[in-house]
């Protein structure tokens, strides 16, 4: 199996720049950020902090599942951008951490 982690890599590091963006928006329009990152697209969606959560564990979860690795457990307690973008960088570097040799058989 060839390694499909560089795909979820790249989908995090636009949602960390996704974050970036809204983040300087909050500062341009004087928008508190918490009030943002606690929004809904939709009153039947989860806030859009818990959505980065989601894809954050959808990506580390395959990886465990993939190489037969332990998933590493995260606290989900991330309130700020700073916090969120932290949480995807230390995803992406979980991700990293398994080479393609990981992935065969």
């Amino acid at each position: 199996m060839q390694n499909p982690m560089p795909m979820f890599g790249r989908s995090l590091k636009a949602l960390s720049a996704i974050l970036e963006k809204a983040e300087a928006h909050c500062a341009a329009a004087r928008i508190d950020p918490a009030v943002l990152i606690a929004a809904r697209l939709y009153p039947d969606m989860l806030p859009f902090a818990r959505q980065v959560i989601i894809a954050t564990d959808t990506a580390k979860a395959a990886a465990a599942r993939l190489t037969g690795t332990e998933n590493p457990r995260y606290e989900d307690v991330e309130a700020s951008f700073e916090e969120l973008r932290a949480r995807i960088a230390k995803t992406r570097e979980y991700l990293a951490s398994h080479s393609d040799a990981a992935f065969e058989g």
